[in-house]
């Protein structure tokens, strides 16, 4: 009965105004999206074995022209992102044999971007070990977890 309560209440809420434009998507920075995503899929592929300590941060974003030789191609998205972790041990999971985890974990962040930014996008991820980095306030504020 959920989907005909949802289709009664849609029927009767009130038009109200509109509160943002309609081509904004998100109130956060395109950065903070990304970065999400990434992390979304860490958490997804490696469930139980890498506790939430992963955060990601996004280095750099920048266009890059279309390949040469390729009529009509677009420009791609290059983003390099950092994933931490606490332990070396994390990083291992992270990386999964042979690379095999992170690449998994780069064409799933990458699909979702491409829909997000609507164009090609090119993924780049390093891991990186950061030992104890949610106990250092400075480290959290750099990753945008701060007190505002």
């Amino acid at each position: 009965g959920c989907t005909e309560l949802l289709d009664t209440l849609v029927e009767r809420l009130p038009l109200g105004p509109q509160l943002y434009p309609p081509e904004m998507v998100s109130d956060q920075p395109e950065r903070v999206l990304l970065a999400e995503l990434i992390r979304e899929q860490d958490l997804l592929h490696t469930r139980e074995e890498v506790p939430h300590s992963v955060a990601v941060s996004i280095d750099r974003i920048e266009e890059m022209p279309a390949p040469r030789g390729r009529s009509g191609g677009k420009e791609r998205t290059a983003v390099l992102a950092t994933v931490l972790v606490e332990r070396k041990s994390q990083k291992g999971i992270l990386i999964g044999k042979g690379g095999s985890m992170l690449k998994t974990i780069g064409q799933g962040a990458r699909l979702q971007m491409q829909t997000l930014i609507d164009g090609p996008v090119y993924l780049e991820l390093f891991v990186k070990v950061v030992p104890d980095w949610r106990s250092k306030p400075a480290r959290l504020a750099e990753l945008g977890y701060g007190s505002n």
